[in-house]
């Protein structure tokens, strides 16, 4: 099964410039090494934005769950970088009480 309403799927520059690709920051600065090494840049974040979007949306989700604040899904697909380097990543998104348009919350490699 597909993320639900994928096609409208919400990523938010802060969340790519400022957290997955930040690499001063405390829970993000190891993922930022990670995604640098693939080839990602917080000065070009929209480039992350249009993989995750491309890679990771076509894959299946791997699980979901209901929260206090709507359902989250995950979806654990390979993210090729600029470079050709692929590494293996778990997205996890959240569907918003009262919303149909997916969020990404957050990205962690396998």
């Amino acid at each position: 099964m597909k993320l639900p309403n994928a096609e409208n799927a919400f990523i938010a520059e802060g969340k790519i410039a400022r957290y997955l690709l930040d690499v001063n920051h405390r829970r993000g600065g190891g993922k930022a090494k990670l995604l640098y090494s693939l080839g990602y840049n917080a000065l070009d974040w929209q480039q992350l934005a249009d993989a995750i979007r491309q890679q990771h949306l076509a894959a299946d989700i791997v699980g979901q769950s209901d929260i206090t604040w709507g359902r989250r899904f995950e979806i654990v697909a390979p993210l090729t970088g600029p470079t050709g380097d692929t590494l293996l990543f778990h997205s996890v998104w959240q569907i918003d009480l009262g919303s149909d348009s997916p969020r990404l919350i957050t990205m962690y490699p396998e």
